[in-house]
């Protein structure tokens, strides 16, 4: 009987750590893996987190495209649209004061916790609370993430519950044909 109790017991506690979920830590030189579908073609993307007070670079590498993303930190505390640049036209691009990329700004996530709904590029995504629509893997690890839905057309984004570093770990079903998942993150 004791063994029997023992078991359960180990076999709950085993249950509740497979069950969590991790955030991932985002920092200086953080490496971010994506596979990206564009128009029809499939191609992996890297994004290389560079910080300072000022602003955030994104360095981007995807199929002989390479360009830093500059994201100003008044676009990271309250942007309200997101930037699907993929660094084609500029080696550093610059974004407006409004824009984000590959991430909703700090207002948009307190909107989103406060809400249950945050407003970008003019379309409305309200969380969705089903279970098992919010979970996503990266590198084979659950990742915490809030599963959201814009009102106007069939979009899906999962979005690491990082207030801090609010990244857009998958898209799906943007009319813009532009969807991607993060795959790995790596320290350097």
């Amino acid at each position: 009987m004791k063994n029997t109790i023992l078991a359960i017991l180990f076999c709950t506690i085993g249950q509740i750590g497979l069950s969590q979920n991790y955030v991932p830590s985002i920092k200086n030189n953080t490496e971010l893996n994506y596979i990206c579908k564009l128009h029809g073609q499939t191609r992996p993307l890297t994004l290389t987190i560079k910080m300072d007070k000022d602003t955030l670079v994104l360095n981007l590498v995807t199929r002989g495209v390479k360009s830093n993303i500059v994201i100003s930190q008044k676009a990271l505390k309250n942007g309200n649209a997101l930037s699907f640049n993929q660094g084609e036209y500029s080696e550093v691009l610059v974004l407006k004061p409004t824009e984000t990329f590959f991430m909703i700004s700090q207002s948009a996530y307190q909107d989103l916790l406060k809400n249950k709904k945050f407003i970008y590029n003019n379309t409305t995504y309200v969380l969705d609370e089903k279970v098992e629509k919010s979970s996503v893997a990266v590198d084979g690890k659950s990742v915490d993430a809030f599963h959201v839905i814009a009102q106007i057309d069939k979009t899906e984004m999962w979005i690491i519950k990082n207030p801090d570093f609010p990244l857009i770990c998958k898209i799906t079903e943007n009319p813009l044909e532009i969807n991607f998942t993060l795959v790995k993150i790596a320290d350097k």
